[in-house]
Formats: C-alpha cells, sequence, structure tokens
C-alpha cells in the first residue's frame, strides 16, 4: 500500500492543512498512550501507504475522544471506549480490527488500604470518565458505587493523597499502582471473565459511516496493516511508543503493550465480538446506557 502520513499532534480544534490535489485526508484520532502509539507506528512513520490518501494523527484523551465523536463526527477514525459506541453509532461503524481486549485482565479498583470488593458501594471512587468501559463495568459490578471524574492521570496521585477513598484505574496505571502504596481491591476483567467466560473489551476504533464503503474497508485495511507492521518490528515499533509511555521504563512499556497489542488486536475473533455485544447489552438492559446497541463491524 502508498500513502502520506503526519506525526501526531495535540488536540488543538483546529481544521488539518487542506491536502494536494487527489489525495484524501484521513483524520485519525487516539489516546496519547504506548498501546495506541504502537498499533498506529505504520502510518503515523509512513511505514504503511495506502495510494490516493494521507493520514493526519491528533492526540487526546479517551473520554474527550468520546464526548467529541457523540457530540461532532469530525474524525474520520476515532479511539473510542466500547461504552461509547452506542451514543455515535449512527455515525460511527466499528472497525473490525485495533481493540484493545483484556484476556482476563483490565481496569482496577485500588486503594491505600484494605477495601473489600463488596464494599466498594460505601465509598467514593475516582473514575476517569463515564463514558469509559472501565465506568460501564464497575456499575454493572456494582450500580450503587458513587463515583467521582478525575482525570486518568490524575486518579492514582488523589488517591494516595487521601481525596478518593478508592480509583478506578486504566493505561499504565494497571502496571504501576504498587509502587505508590497502593493495593487492588478488584480486577474488574478479572470480574467479567468469571461472570461470562469472556474478555474485556475496553476500547476499539471507529470509523466514520460518511466515508463510503469502499474508503471504510480500505482504511481499516490499512489500520489492520499497521498493526501487523508494529507486531513485525517491534523493536522499532516499542523504540517510537515509548515517548508516550507515561513513567514506565522499557520492561514494561513492553509489558504493557503485549497486553493490549496482540493477536487479539488484529482481529477480536467471535469470542471477542460476542463480549463487545454482550457487554452493551447488559448495560442496556441495567438502564445504564439509555438506547440498544447495533454492532456493525467493517472488515
Amino acid at each position: 500500500m502508498t500513502a502520506t502520513s503526519s506525526s501526531p499532534q495535540p488536540d488543538t480544534g483546529g481544521k488539518a492543512a487542506a491536502s494536494p490535489a487527489g489525495v484524501r485526508e484521513i483524520k485519525i484520532a487516539h489516546s496519547p498512550d504506548s498501546d495506541d502509539a504502537f498499533m498506529f507506528y505504520g502510518l503515523a512513520t509512513n511505514k504503511v501507504r495506502v495510494n490516493g490518501f494521507k493520514f493526519t494523527h491528533t492526540l487526546s484523551d479517551i473520554e474527550t475522544l468520546n464526548r467529541k465523536a457523540i457530540s461532532e463526527p469530525f474524525y474520520d477514525v476515532t479511539a473510542i471506549s466500547f461504552h461509547a459506541y452506542p451514543y455515535m453509532q449512527q455515525n460511527y461503524a466499528l472497525m473490525s480490527c485495533g481493540g484493545s481486549v483484556g484476556e482476563g485482565y483490565g481496569p482496577m479498583v485500588v486503594s491505600s488500604r484494605k477495601i473489600k470488593p463488596e464494599d466498594l458501594g460505601k465509598v467514593r471512587v475516582a473514575v476517569p470518565g463515564e463514558l469509559t468501559t472501565a465506568y460501564l463495568t464497575l456499575k454493572l459490578f456494582n450500580p450503587r458505587i458513587e463515583t467521582v471524574n478525575i482525570p486518568f492521570d490524575k486518579i492514582i496521585p488523589e488517591v494516595v493523597a487521601g481525596n478518593f477513598d478508592a480509583g478506578l484505574i486504566i493505561h499504565e496505571g494497571q502496571l504501576t499502582y504498587a509502587t505508590n502504596g497502593l493495593q487492588k481491591v478488584i480486577d474488574l476483567g478479572v470480574w467479567w471473565r468469571d461472570l461470562t467466560g469472556l474478555p474485556l473489551p475496553l476500547g476499539g476504533n471507529a470509523i466514520r459511516r460518511s466515508l463510503g464503503e469502499e474508503t471504510m474497508l480500505t482504511v481499516t485495511k490499512a489500520l489492520r496493516e499497521s498493526i501487523q507492521h508494529a507486531l513485525d518490528h517491534r523493536e522499532e515499533a516499542l523504540a517510537y511508543a515509548m515517548q508516550f509511555a507515561r513513567d514506565l521504563d522499557a520492561s514494561l512499556a513492553n509489558r504493557f503493550v503485549s497486553m493490549y497489542v496482540n493477536e487479539r488486536t488484529l482481529a477480536y475473533g467471535e469470542d471477542g465480538k460476542e463480549a463487545i455485544r454482550r457487554l452493551l447489552e447488559m448495560g442496556h438492559e441495567r438502564g445504564i446506557i439509555p438506547m440498544a446497541s447495533n454492532v456493525e463491524f467493517i472488515g
């Protein structure tokens, strides 16, 4: 495949520069995390190219991307939490690759003191946003838990400072919480697996329906090739991803990327797709998600 690509830039809310004549720009948005950087390495560094297309990259935290995709479908491809998908399904479909799936692990509730999982309904828990899949899973576990929204990278410091009894952590915090003197209350990926026998689907990539079927398929194929390129050139892709690895050394960054960019990222598998449907159906049945979901995969 042939293409041009630009380096990732922070989200400024501005319009992208015009593309050269005859080249179609595809605006991609994803989170500034090492696993996302790893999977988009091929496209972001021009290792994977698509004739007639230019890919531009914007970085923003996942909750901001969730809300932007719901209110203003500006990006052609956007990383999202699966919890947010029903709210944007009219404008976006799910790409069949690029997902982060917990194979018996996932977001955790941590605390500076010993708390039993069954007692979480008695304390305040800092959460990284009400549209995250972590939040949905926590509410499926116990709908009575009192939550307060906090930027995901502030949750561990706020719990350490004693401002919250517990915190729901995502991203690299799953590997670093113990170094901050915190202890695990519950791993929601383990709880979900014990409940359903399925992996826990956390986030994926959505593609704008207005691109048209042919372009949606072409772009989905390009993302899959970008993921495969990173897996095939792991050392180089990890070196690129390290610039986004907050507070992780090379060993931990490699471990974190391995957790969330693997064969399951190339293709969900039938159990992975079933897990996405089951998660959203349960959320709707229990009144957490107000609308029924129509899960459609592209590619």
